[in-house]
């Protein structure tokens, strides 16, 4: 990793909401911060860059230092498909941002399932992000989403040093159904589970104040609830699929699609 934020931006209101969230996370880190457009050839072998990319991502660079003065900002137009383009982007980087949603159209490159489909490959993690994030920025715990399997794992040493940076309360939630739970298990031994959990970083990260929540729901409905009060939540991909790194777990897509508040999502091999 290059001590590196990317944030992929497409000239939407929400991708300048993302600039924003991976301006802060750049000078959290003391990182550089890289803004990148991926401009798709309209036709085929049409290799001159549409002058209106590099309009696009010197506003969005602009925006960057206006919001936090002193982050260092790189930009950079890429000929390509969003999702290579920002996948290699990713290769260098500690943590990539996009936005949830693109605009549509020719600018809409972060439309639809382009988020998801770069969090199943991307080498670092990914945090997605929504214009309505603006206003949880500051506030509230780091919620991390515990389930034990290895995706989970690797989610926990982002989301303590995520909350060591931001200075906050780490939340580790784990959600519990007794309809579907295996006969001897309960909610006492998903308790164990975080506590495991949050025993296992206390050396690392003395100065994060960590407590656990072991709620009845379903994954998504628990973690859509706690992130209202979230400046940030954290999940494994945990994705399933005969190739590897292809797909994303169905709670990943959905609480990157609807939570209240920005969401890393953790592959486990980032």
């Amino acid at each position: 990793m290059g001590n590196l934020v990317v944030v992929g931006v497409d000239g939407s209101s929400m991708s300048l909401a993302a600039v924003e969230a991976a301006a802060d996370a750049a000078v959290r880190r003391g990182a550089r911060l890289r803004v990148v457009h991926a401009d798709v050839p309209v036709k085929p072998r049409h290799t001159v860059p549409d002058p209106a990319s590099r309009t696009l991502v010197d506003a969005a660079a602009a925006h960057a230092l206006e919001v936090v003065p002193g982050v260092v900002v790189t930009k950079a137009v890429v000929r390509g498909d969003v999702v290579h383009v920002l996948e290699a982007e990713s290769a260098e980087a500690d943590l990539i941002v996009v936005g949830s949603r693109g605009m549509g159209g020719i600018k809409g490159l972060l439309l639809g399932s382009t988020p998801v489909s770069l969090a199943a490959r991307s080498h670092c993690p990914v945090m997605t992000v929504r214009e309505e994030h603006r206003s949880s920025a500051a506030a509230g715990p780091v919620v991390l989403g515990v389930d034990g399997s290895p995706d989970s794992d690797q989610a926990v040493d982002v989301a303590f040093a995520e909350a060591a940076r931001r200075h906050a309360e780490l939340v580790a939630v784990h959600a519990w159904q007794p309809d579907k739970a295996a006969p001897g298990t309960g909610p006492e031994s998903a308790d164990r589970l975080l506590a495991q959990v949050i025993a296992g970083r206390a050396d690392t990260y003395p100065d994060v104040v960590a407590r656990r929540d072991v709620v009845e729901g379903t994954e998504r409905e628990v973690l859509l609830e706690a992130s209202k009060a979230a400046q940030l939540l954290v999940v494994g991909a945990r994705g399933r699929s005969a190739i590897a790194g292809l797909f994303l777990g169905s709670v990943s897509q959905a609480v990157m699609t609807h939570a209240h508040c920005p969401v890393v999502t953790v592959r486990g091999t980032a």
